[in-house]
């Protein structure tokens, strides 16, 4: 199976443009014909984090599923629990096509769509008309046009509470203008206060997570931390695509304009996994992403530092049978290293990745 996709199907689906690929795989998930992975869980996988009880560490990322059109097929194929969006109050084109493109030596995608989805009224409706299955993450954004960017956060917040199991705040899009000026302390502080302010007053209480990008500088991630811990964030997202191009392949698309994902941004992203983890302490949750795909590249995520872990590049080149494969790969690794629970690998790599620098 696993032969068949990365062969005769995925030649197929890369011979179309990015984007026409992408809604063909949405439909392919609607039709319910794609494969289910087992129901029969491994206990080792299951964690507890930010008071979630998740069935295995491995998570869809935003940005496959923006409107939320399919969360519980998702979470068949294998996934411990899904995120969609990134969610904006108005729905928004995004930036001109094309704004997609594959480097397939390198295994990577490059991306430039700016928040393309069909906004806060949309998503809300699908959601809360269908059956729930797994856990679910609500990314929320701003729209481009906004003249209040945080105020689009904390509508975010208010319009999903009634279905969200947590929330994660997207401040490291490179494609929304400014975006990522968010990452301020000094914005940050007002972003987090309001966001957490509205999340306190609901009569749920649901976990907030902040998206963080790889780009950042040391002292950068130092003022994160220091407003994390002060706001009692409960968790960090690290981290979004990067804007660097080091160590691809001489492929013409890489310099496209957008942010890079997959295979080339596991190292970055890995490294501020882990000095996050050293600044953050050992009771923040950390959700790790980018380069993830395999069984392997999951599990150094979790001795970097991670309590959970996400994909998405890695989707688009393995097919609706990965998430399937790392969830039973995961079981073997635990096998293998006589684990009584994948968890106690967290931490055990921190400091060797927090020692190295963040590649310029």
């Amino acid at each position: 199976m696993k032969s068949l996709f990365e062969g005769v199907a995925r030649n197929a689906l890369f011979t179309l443009d990015p984007e026409t690929a992408h809604g063909l795989s949405i439909t392919a998930l609607k039709s319910g014909l794609l494969p289910r992975c087992p129901r029969d869980h491994d206990p080792r996988l299951a964690v507890s984090v930010a008071g979630l009880d998740f069935p295995n560490p491995l998570g869809m990322a935003a940005g496959y599923d923006k409107n939320a059109e399919v969360p519980a097929e998702l979470s068949r194929l294998g996934f411990g629990f899904v995120e969609v969006g990134t969610l904006t109050p108005k729905p928004q084109s995004g930036n001109p096509k094309p704004r997609i493109f594959r480097l397939v030596k390198d295994h990577a995608v490059i991306n430039r769509l700016g928040f393309n989805n069909q906004g806060h009224a949309e998503a809300h409706a699908r959601v809360s008309g269908r059956s729930r299955e797994g856990i679910l993450g609500i990314n929320i954004g701003a729209n481009k046009d906004t003249d209040d960017r945080v105020g689009d956060y904390v509508a975010g917040i208010s319009r999903f509470a009634d279905v969200a199991d947590y929330f994660t705040v997207n401040i490291s899009s490179p494609n929304t203008p400014g975006l990522r000026n968010l990452q301020t302390r000094e914005a940050l502080s007002d972003l987090l206060s309001r966001v957490l302010a509205e999340r306190d007053a609901k009569t749920r209480r649901i976990p907030v997570f902040l998206k963080i990008a790889p780009d950042l500088t040391e002292p950068d991630l130092n003022d994160i931390a220091a407003e994390c811990l002060a706001q009692q964030l409960d968790g960090v997202i690290v981290s979004n695509t990067t804007l660097s191009r080091k160590g691809l392949s001489q492929d013409p698309k890489a310099a496209e304009a957008g942010g890079l994902s997959g295979r080339p941004v596991f190292e970055r992203s890995t490294i501020v996994l882990a000095k996050m983890r050293q600044k953050l302490g050992a009771e923040m949750p950390l959700i790790g992403v980018g380069g993830i795909d395999s069984a392997e590249t999951a599990a150094e995520k979790i001795r970097a530092g991670a309590d959970l872990v996400q994909l998405y590049t890695g989707f688009i080149y393995g097919g609706p049978l990965l998430p399937g494969r790392i969830v039973r790969d995961l079981s073997r690794l635990c096998d293998r290293e006589k684990l009584t629970k994948l968890s106690d690998l967290r931490d055990s790599r921190t400091s060797h990745y927090a020692g190295l620098a963040i590649p310029e």
